[in-house]
């Protein structure tokens, strides 16, 4: 190794505690395997600063574009992003170099008097900033006969936790996969069960990206890459890109790995969209060998919301636009 090596690798990411928390945990991991330093560059992302619903302003995506331009310009070596928050079209100069072990993909309930989600009074009130949470719990409370309302929020974790100790809210929902990395996991009083409520597509996993003509850092990085997270991601991606559902649309998908025993042989595929008042549905999956490479997971992903779009899922999309 040349001199060069000991120079820190600078990895993007945005300033909010959770992004930070995960941040720091691929940078241990990147030292661990490249030898090098990493420092964190804070970067300030639109998404951030803005005060409007992130529905309003582009979805997602506008915690990534910042981190990426930051990427482009050299700024930063790497990133380091909330899977769910990517857009699904990925930059031709820049490339996933590594999709971590995957952590909960399930959403969490954080509600007052340690309360469960089916033990919450009549007329509770949930805080998610999510139309994909707000239509899965409207509909579970539909054919329960629970009486619930969901109500929008933003901020972090902390300003929405806030409203369940103020009184203002009954309950939040929350990924459990970000309270984990954030060591507040003791809050959750609720874990939502996958048939109750599918989580985003990518949920409780975290992307590392970097320039696509960086190969030295792409090999290192691929050190940190689960495979098995991946093809899972991979499915649950194409089936969001192939509903073309914009990061806000409300779409729940989970592909997750059946053992036969110690042995990993099937993958099941499963996906939901719905109005986000509950009223209609449209909740299919389907199970397959494990695929062996990228184009499989697509095709799986492609597959399923084609029989989605069949049973009238763009219809419910549709709705949501007006």
């Amino acid at each position: 190794m040349s001199g060069m090596s000991t120079k820190p690798l600078r990895l993007g990411t945005r300033r909010s505690k959770l992004a930070m928390a995960q941040s720091g945990q691929v940078a241990e991991a990147v030292s661990r395997v490249t030898g090098r330093p990493v420092e964190l560059v804070e970067i300030t992302t639109y998404g951030d600063v803005s005060r409007e619903h992130l529905a309003q302003i582009g979805g997602t995506g506008v915690f990534v574009t910042a981190l990426r331009d930051a990427l482009a310009k050299g700024e930063v070596d790497f990133a380091v992003h909330s899977l769910k928050d990517l857009p699904t079209t990925q930059p031709e100069d820049l490339v996933l170099a590594a999709v971590p072990v995957r952590e909960d993909p399930r959403d969490a309930i954080v509600a007052r008097d340690a309360l469960k989600f089916t033990d919450l009074p009549r007329g509770a009130r949930i805080g998610t900033g999510s139309p994909r949470r707000m239509a899965q719990l409207n509909a579970y409370a539909r054919s329960h006969g629970l009486d619930i309302h969901t109500v929008p929020i933003r901020g972090n974790v902390d300003t929405r936790i806030r409203y369940v100790h103020d009184g203002e809210l009954d309950a939040v929902v929350l990924a459990a996969a970000g309270l984990s990395r954030i060591g507040r996991l003791d809050e959750v009083t609720d874990f939502l069960s996958i048939d109750t409520v599918l989580p985003a597509p990518g949920q409780g996993a975290l992307a590392i990206e970097c320039a696509a003509d960086d190969a030295a850092l792409i090999t290192a990085l691929g050190e940190l890459d689960d495979p098995f997270t991946r093809v899972a991601v991979t499915a649950e991606r194409s089936l969001l890109a192939a509903l073309e559902a914009g990061c806000s649309a409300p779409v729940g998908a989970l592909a997750d790995l059946l053992a036969d025993g110690q042995i990993v042989n099937e993958m099941r595929l499963r996906g939901v969209v719905g109005t986000t008042d509950g009223s209609r549905m449209v909740q299919l999956s389907t199970t397959g060998p494990v695929p062996e490479t990228h184009d499989g997971a697509m095709a799986l992903g492609r597959e399923l919301a084609a029989e989605m779009l069949a049973q009238g899922a763009a219809g419910l999309m549709g709705e949501q636009a007006q």
